[in-house]
């Protein structure tokens, strides 16, 4: 019993003694079995509570699910939710799931989820209106907007799964989707694409990230110059554009110019992982330079906003950080620097071990607030979790 306790205490303490940088090779083992553990345990509990039996292959949005949550990240007016989960969210499974294969061991386990996976977000796809894209919701339950930034997401994951298995159908696929992204391009605010199709009244961060990331991805993948062509085109307009004063990027422009100074984690994690992709392409030091910067600002910015007083961040939204985690993950590879990660990782063990419900759950802010406990959890904010762990047990293994 002692010998039990002592090596789960041990457990607990490892992430502190980590990010001092005083961590054995076994110990760095050992953390990475953990965090590989709770990521699996994550994704589990997601695919079994989440999954709906009526509509195979997709998600419910939230668990416990009431079906009565209004739903605000849409254009205009709240939507409520519906008998499936929207195309934003069902992608935070898909994600996690190609971190979860990127490990060698698990890459068999999680290839018929993949599978699974694919089948649901072509449930989104609209063929019918030109060019094909995927809305918001699936095609056959009712007709909805389609969403730049939403594509980009299908777009990056469908990159990522044709780097776990070399499928050329979804390169296809992705790039197809950097097709219909291209659609949504006009010269207003000098560039970038908007948020939906049909709505021309401004230029977000998250739209122009994913489809720069989206371009590069592909460019990767298929060594087509064009691609890496139109990832510089996006990301010099994000960063001429949609930069602050402060370092860190703005919600959105407005077609006067005028920039709507909100700030969200994952709109400068976006652009920081493209500057590292960028550098790696091209071997301008220019992106390596912006990449550090941009890290150093978010960093700045987002550890001295207000915020729980146990946290490092701020966590506006746990997928939103999980995107800034993704940029920190690709600088970090570059120029060994893990104390950005470090934070994220802190934080994240703090919410691992304060603020899960009774049906093992995270809070949306990862603190054991006792009103956010009780509430439903949306499925986005637990399939990062997941992603995040991932992530976090290949860097273990990874790490001199």
């Amino acid at each position: 019993m002692n010998l039990k306790y002592n090596y789960l205490r041990a457990l607990l303490i490892i992430p502190v003694v980590l990010i001092g940088g005083f961590q054995t090779s076994s110990a760095q083992q050992n953390l990475s079995a953990e965090y590989q553990k709770r990521a699996e345990s994550m994704y589990a509990n997601v695919w079994k509570r989440y999954r709906v039996p009526a509509h195979v292959g997709l998600f419910s949005e939230n668990y416990p699910s009431n079906k009565k949550d209004t739903l605000n990240y849409f254009q205009g007016a709240g939507v409520k939710e519906k008998e499936v989960s929207f195309l934003w969210p069902f992608s935070g499974m898909f994600s996690a799931t190609n971190v979860l294969m990127k490990g060698s061991s698990l890459k068999a386990k999680y290839k018929p989820y993949q599978d699974s996976l694919v089948m649901g977000i072509e449930q989104y796809r609209d063929p019918v209106r030109k060019p094909a894209g995927y809305q918001a919701y699936p095609v056959k339950l009712e007709k909805t907007d389609r969403y730049y930034d939403d594509n980009g997401l299908v777009g990056i994951d469908y990159m990522e799964s044709y780097f776990n298995t070399k499928n050329p159908l979804y390169l296809q696929r992705a790039k197809d989707v950097f097709k219909f992204i291209l659609s949504g391009w006009n010269d207003d605010a000098g560039g970038g694409v908007t948020w939906l199709e049909g709505h021309n009244d401004q230029k977000p961060a998250c739209s122009n990230g994913m489809a720069t990331l989206t371009a590069l991805k592909i460019y990767e993948g298929s060594r087509d110059k064009y691609y890496l062509e139109q990832g510089k085109k996006f990301y010099k307009w994000m960063y001429n554009t949609l930069r602050d004063s402060t370092g860190v990027i703005v919600n959105d422009v407005k077609l006067d110019g005028k920039q709507n100074r909100t700030f969200y984690t994952y709109n400068t994690g976006s652009l920081l992982e493209a500057a590292v992709m960028l550098y790696k392409f091209t071997g301008e030091k220019q992106y390596l330079d912006q990449a550090k910067q941009l890290a150093r600002d978010s960093y700045k910015h987002f550890s001295n906003v207000p915020h729980y007083k146990n946290l490092t961040l701020q966590i506006d939204l746990p997928w939103f950080v999980t995107v800034l985690f993704r940029g920190y993950e690709a600088l970090y590879k570059v120029d060994g620097d893990y104390r950005y990660i470090a934070a994220i990782e802190k934080d994240l063990n703090y919410a691992w071990q304060n603020s899960r419900d009774q049906y093992g759950l995270t809070t949306n802010s990862w603190t054991p607030i006792p009103a956010e406990l009780k509430k439903p959890k949306w499925l986005l904010d637990e399939a990062c979790i997941a992603e995040l762990y991932a992530r976090l047990s290949i860097l273990q293994k990874e790490k001199k």
